[in-house]
């Protein structure tokens, strides 16, 4: 019952993820999501054959892989929250780290997040209605309460927040244990026709090479978060120690658990049945658990459940990362005096989420975040190797062989440059949508000389909602904010050589 007046108008929330087992469970459950239950299929429709599919996952874990080994020397290097915002904000300036800004926060993350929430509510009321699609409005009501109550909890408590990550990742590993484990059972049995060479590479159809782009952007969705321990680099605890160790776990662990669960699908399914089925998963447990395929729906409910948390507590630190430097309304940048959590970022997250479901069928937009997703990956990783060269004697507690970012590079533009031309609308929407934050950057950052009034209704909007949220600036370290020095770099511990 403080008075907000009488509250220190800076607040020094401190780190809050204390262990490795904290930013594995918090990179692995952002990881898995709703993905390895929604793009099997797309995967499947674009390779045109089992074999391919399975070769699609194994690359698409070993670019994921690359492009986190990048994500690890940047994230040591620069050590701020924010991801590849505030990367690509130190390294290229305002307008670039503006426009993926942009992108993130109008289609990236709450589409994702969407796509996430109304994949939980569908696989809770499958049993409920088990002969036919949930209805629409039932599976936006129970999206939208899982929404909110979320986000109650990431405005209560950050420690409670990585304590539910935590036990839902647990529940996503055990979730996709039991399809591996039944699949290998499969396997054993001698159910393994359609994974012998000779049947997995007959294709439906002869794939182009634009069709094999676009089934690595459907597998790019499902490993999308590799990179989100980033976005929280400074609520962790010895960040040069704990980002790199999870990075180097969680990326081999996902990548083996989808291509263990794709193969226990294939042991269970024909192509035909998984490309007509519209819960993967559900299928799967109803031709091989019987009278126990209930658990499956549940299982998966749980799994989707962790991801919503997870990629709430990563995006809304990107809004606070982004009001920080200017480029969002100043009240994203505040946190609540007590409990040390933005909640007002959390709000605005919450909110465009709970738009996008409102508007409809959010499926259709998967391509668009995979197309911005990667768009963003090369972008970030591109400023990775001009930072190399603008500030070469820069410390840097990892540094990566100069072939991980450079072959991550080749094929980071061999794959938009064929998906561009294999889909030029969905692909050029995507453009166009980053694009549009091009005027909306000069008009709300660049200009500083706007007329009082819009100064004045701006302040009054802050100051109200800052009373209604319990919100205040934190108090940043000096050491935190101040310039990056340039140090001799002869600690550098060499990953994969020297470069």
């Amino acid at each position: 019952d403080t008075p907000l007046d009488m509250v220190q108008p800076y607040w020094n929330p401190g780190p809050c993820i204390t262990s490795t087992i904290n930013t594995f469970s918090l990179s692995t459950g952002n990881i898995i999501g709703s993905g390895i239950f929604i793009s099997p299929k797309g995967v499947l429709e674009h390779s045109g054959s089992v074999g391919l599919a399975l070769i699609v996952w194994v690359l698409g874990g070993c670019i994921a892989a690359l492009g986190s080994l990048c994500y690890a020397e940047l994230g040591v290097t620069i050590p701020k929250s924010g991801g590849d915002y505030s990367y690509v904000t130190e390294i290229f300036g305002g307008l670039v780290g503006f426009l993926l800004l942009w992108s993130a926060v109008l289609i990236m993350y709450p589409t994702t997040l969407a796509v996430i929430a109304l994949t939980f509510s569908n696989y809770v009321l499958q049993p409920v209605f088990p002969d036919c699609v949930p209805p629409y409005m039932a599976t936006r009501l129970l999206s939208t309460v899982c929404l909110l109550f979320l986000t109650w909890v990431n405005c209560s408590s950050v420690r409670l927040a990585t304590r539910i990550q935590d036990v839902f990742t647990v529940g996503k590993l055990a979730a996709l244990g039991l399809i591996i484990v039944v699949g290998l059972v499969q396997i054993c049995k001698g159910n393994y026709e359609g994974l012998t060479p000779q049947v997995a590479f007959e294709f439906s159809r002869t794939p182009s090479v634009g069709q094999v782009a676009l089934a690595f952007l459907q597998a790019s969705f499902a490993f999308s978060g590799w990179n989100f321990l980033n976005y929280v680099t400074e609520e962790v605890v010895e960040p040069r120690r704990n980002l790199p160790r999870a990075i180097y776990i969680s990326i081999p662990l996902v990548t083996f658990v989808y291509t263990l669960t794709n193969i226990a699908y294939f042991s269970a399914m024909s192509p035909e049945e998984l490309l007509s089925s519209n819960a993967v998963a559900v299928t799967f447990g109803e031709k091989l658990l019987g009278m126990f395929s209930v658990i499956m729906p549940i299982s998966v409910a749980l799994s989707t459940f962790g991801g919503i948390n997870g990629y709430l507590f990563t995006s809304s630190r990107l809004c606070f990362s982004g009001a920080r430097e200017g480029h969002l309304p100043s009240l994203l940048a505040m946190i609540h005096f007590k409990n040390c959590t933005p909640i007002p970022a959390l709000l605005c997250c919450c909110t465009a989420t709970i738009v996008i479901l409102c508007i409809g069928e959010t499926h259709n937009l998967i391509n668009y975040v995979s197309f911005i997703n990667y768009l963003s990956y090369g972008v970030t990783i591109a400023g990775l190797l001009y930072y190399r060269w603008k500030k070469p004697k820069l410390y840097r507690p990892i540094k990566v062989n100069l072939l991980v970012p450079v072959t991550y590079l080749m094929f980071w533009a061999l794959l938009l440059g064929f998906s561009l031309y294999s889909e030029p609308v969905v692909c050029g929407v995507g453009l166009v949508i980053m694009l549009t934050g091009v005027p909306v950057y000069f008009l709300g950052v660049h200009w500083k000389s706007k007329p009082k009034c819009i100064y004045d209704f701006i302040e009054s909007a802050t100051y109200v909602a800052q009373r209604l949220c319990f919100v205040v600036f934190p108090q940043f370290d000096p050491i935190e904010i101040s310039p990056i020095e340039e140090w001799p770099d002869k600690s550098s511990n060499i990953l994969s050589g020297k470069s």
